[in-house]
């Protein structure tokens, strides 16, 4: 027993301070608590640790409800936050299980990098480049992606010291299936956009002069073409003049593209798109249908240059929707402000912040207040609130104050860098329709030609229609290309990784997406996913001729100086109504009690019900609680009344919940908390089903047991508590601002703790699925009819060329609107 004021009393002395910093920091997934026989690592001094435990803490009695009741060596809150204690570590490998697993370059064994493949313009040859790098024996693994023009590979450690022999070799295979195409090992991709954008600028400047090129060629041939036409339908003068201006229009217009074709065939490369161009329009020409030939080979042209341009923009649109790094920074320095680029800016260096201006890197505001707009990080519309003091996310904009901030992560490790990093290997992460489609291409061209080959000569041997049946055939070979197919599908799912990552929402690729479409049933974890994760009063009962102010400022007054979470909820709901608070002039503490205070009203006392035993306090008998921390007081021995004090529900987990239900989705809740607070949070909510005292092995048993009724399960937890339960779920999402653990942890990872991301990320894969298969279903839909229509007679060379150029234009414009998809 000691007399002290608040004043005196240090950190590590006062009766609140027992180490439960971990409700307050739990949605930075800090949990540092040190348990003495289980194996936690965390920074607890508990006693022991039992799954059904007492806490005995120094001086306050508050009952919280944990699950499990520790016996702590200070007070005796029962706490109701829902942590487990069990005997797993908090720093989990996570794997994911097999049936959530994908070939993929980095998922393999070997020594990994990555490299650039610039002037990739056509998806087919994209997949036939990863197929053909992936036969070579040095390679374990390798996978190319279009969007992103990354070849990501995984090699065996003695290729990986002939590194430049080995993207030799990867150059001499891509430019063996696509002229033009280089091959060159990615620097440092976490260099800020201007001194990676210089190669991308210049590589720009040559694609939009050839654009232009090519567009000169499309005007002139088109010209010569229509003239031609004109002339052969006047049939005035020389008869042979419209002849001669097709061919010269053919030669502008497929010189280029024949050339490539007889390249390509010395390469072995038999059906290449540029070959069954070239082999249908000069057929055509063969067969005297001049006039069909040019306006083919014109229509392809056009075709071809306007995917381009949409394929091009659709990529630069969704990387800039994802690529929020900077170029520069302005670094404070003695004098002045000096712009340097982004990524030689370090750990303390002091940055400004101009209104209007994007926070540049991960950091700590030293100076000034401000607004921030968090939406192109975590989706989030409202503006927050920042001061000295206040982290700050990169990627962030500050609205309206300027601000000064200390650099805490260089831009490697910032944000925007791991949102950038996710989305590109998100890309890299191949769906099963995107896999299946480069399979069935494979299978679907060698076929149509076989097809063509058949109806130049069956038909022709009975009818000797030679001319028809051929222009037929030549039809065909128009739309065996499969580029449509093989272009928009994946085009269709990095739209929808775009989409979730500027609603703060990182899917962990193609394959989450495809599993999250699925889910029948989300089960979450209580604490820090549905609730807030931290306590507040939530009811106020004074009892007598006190006010319900008057008992939370004597209650308050007495708790002010702790930083215990509950004394912090008290004297924090206390400065919220702006309730005057008094210094005691003695203090106190009482262990496993509470708190003795002295103030100008007497003697006041603050804590659980031993303390009113032991001061005889007579209590009423209809005192009754819902759920949650107790929090009695007295004062000069008489009964003053009670607060009740518990995690918070999230504002927007009911709307969160609602919708899910819309969707036919179940769900349901696995917690270790009480089993009382567990169902009032879940009848506050909406949740379908609780199960509550669970340890994390028995919340995997019920997982199992939710998924054998409902089919397959998402699980919605903090990626670090949780991993046995993630890693048993189909499809395991993380909560928590992006913390690091949840990132590795997770399929999908919500940046923000805000419960209307698993909706939203749901709604987002079954968009960009469903645009996906719309793409897929279309391109074929199309070709099957021109194909019919040509069997029948019906048919054109150039309704040929819509099936191939044109499909596959529709299709890329399809697959952006998953990014811009409500």
């Amino acid at each position: 027993m000691r007399d002290t004021t608040h004043n005196n009393l240090t950190e590590k002395q006062h009766p609140y301070n027992h180490g439960h910093h971990h409700i307050q920091e739990h949605n930075d997934h800090e949990h540092n608590h040190e348990h003495g026989c289980c194996e936690h690592e965390q920074e607890h001094e508990h006693g022991c640790c039992e799954h059904e435990h007492e806490h005995e803490h120094g001086c306050c009695g508050h009952e919280h409800e944990h699950g499990h009741e520790h016996e702590h060596g200070c007070c005796g809150h029962e706490h109701g936050h829902g942590h487990d204690c069990c005997s797993h570590e908090h720093h989990h490998e996570h794997k994911i299980p097999e049936q959530r697993q994908c070939p993929d370059a980095f998922e393999a064994e070997g020594v990994k990098f990555t490299c650039l493949v610039e002037n990739l313009g056509c998806a087919n040859c994209a997949a036939k480049m990863e197929s053909r790098i992936n036969e070579l024996p040095q390679v374990n693994a390798a996978t190319l992606t279009f969007t992103t023009k990354q070849l990501r590979v995984s090699v065996t450690p003695e290729a990986a010291q002939k590194e430049a022999e080995l993207i030799a070799k990867f150059q001499e295979i891509c430019s063996s299936i696509e002229s033009g195409v280089t091959v060159t090992k990615q620097q440092n991709s976490r260099k800020g956009k201007k001194s990676l954008q210089s190669q991308e600028h210049m590589e720009k400047k040559r694609r939009l002069s050839e654009q232009q090129i090519d567009l000169i060629c499309i005007i002139i041939g088109a010209s010569l073409f229509a003239v031609g036409e004109i002339l052969e339908q006047a049939v005035l003068g020389n008869p042979q003049i419209p002849s001669v201006l097709f061919i010269i229009a053919y030669i502008i217009l497929g010189g280029q593209i024949v050339l490539t074709a007889l390249k390509n065939l010395t390469k072995g490369q038999v059906f290449d798109e540029n070959f069954l161009m070239s082999l249908a329009t000069l057929g055509a020409f063969a067969i005297g249908d001049f006039a069909e030939a040019v306006g083919v080979m014109l229509f392809y042209r056009i075709g071809e240059y306007f995917e381009e341009v949409a394929v091009s923009r659709s990529r630069s649109q969704i990387m800039d929707a994802v690529d929020l790094r900077p170029e520069v920074v302005n670094l404070v320095t003695e004098n002045s402000t000096k712009a340097i680029p982004a990524e030689e800016a370090q750990i303390n260096d002091v940055l400004l912040v101009r209104p209007g201006d994007r926070i540049p890197l991960d950091g700590i505001i030293l100076e000034g207040e401000s607004r921030l707009d968090t939406s192109p990080i975590t989706g989030e519309p409202v503006p927050v609130k920042a001061a000295v003091g206040d982290a700050v996310t990169s990627g962030c904009i500050n609205t309206s104050g300027q601000l000064k901030i200390r650099v805490e992560k260089t831009l490697e490790n910032s944000m925007v860098t791991r949102i950038l990093d996710s989305v590109e290997n998100a890309a890299a992460s191949k769906p099963k329709i995107d896999r299946f489609i480069t399979r069935f291409s494979r299978v679907y061209t060698p076929f149509v030609v076989v097809v063509a080959l058949a109806t130049a000569i069956l038909p022709s041997l009975f009818t000797g229609d030679w001319n028809h049946w051929i222009y037929t055939a030549l039809t065909f070979l128009v739309i065996s290309c499969p580029c449509a197919l093989v272009l928009s599908v994946p085009l269709a799912f990095f739209s929808g990784i775009g989409a979730g990552s500027r609603k703060g929402i990182l899917f962990k690729g193609g394959v989450s997406i495809e599993a999250l479409k699925n889910v029948s049933a989300v089960v979450m974890d209580k604490t820090g996913t549905i609730t807030k994760g931290n306590f507040a009063v939530q009811q106020i009962l004074p009892v007598g001729k006190y006010s319900q102010d008057e008992l939370l400022a004597f209650c308050a007054s007495c708790e002010q100086q702790s930083t215990h979470p509950i004394a912090v909820s008290i004297a924090t709901a206390a400065r919220e109504q702006n309730l005057t608070l008094e210094t005691p002039t003695k203090l106190e503490e009482i262990a496993g009690h509470g708190v003795q205070a002295e103030l100008s009203m007497g003697t006041v006392l603050v804590g659980n019900r031993k303390l009113m035993d032991k001061y005889k306090v007579v209590l009423p008998k209809n005192i009754q609680i819902s759920y949650g921390t107790e929090v009695l007081a007295a004062i000069n021995g008489n009964f003053a009344g009670c607060l009740l004090i518990s995690d918070t529900l999230k504002p927007e987990s009911k709307n969160a919940i609602a919708s899910l239900k819309r969707l036919h989705i179940k769900t349901a809740m696995l917690t270790g908390d009480s089993t009382e607070s567990a169902q009032a949070i879940a009848k506050e909510a909406g949740i379908d089903e609780v199960f509550a005292r669970l340890l994390p092995e028995e919340k995997l048993a019920r997982l199992q047991e939710i998924r054998s009724r409902n089919g397959s399960v998402m699980f919605v937890g903090d990626g670090i508590n949780d991993a046995p339960v993630l890693a048993g779920a189909d499809v395991g999402a993380a909560m928590g601002s992006g913390a690091d653990a949840a990132i590795e942890a997770a399929d999908v990872v919500f940046m923000t703790s805000n419960m209307q991301a698993v909706p939203q990320s749901i709604s987002i894969a079954k968009s960009t699925t469903k645009i996906a298969w719309q793409n897929v279903v279309f391109a074929l839909a199309v070709k099957a009819l021109v194909m019919a229509l040509g069997l029948t007679g019906h048919a054109s060379m150039w309704m040929a060329v819509f099936a191939d150029s044109g499909v596959a234009m529709l299709c890329v414009l399809n697959s952006v609107r998953a990014l811009y998809k409500k």
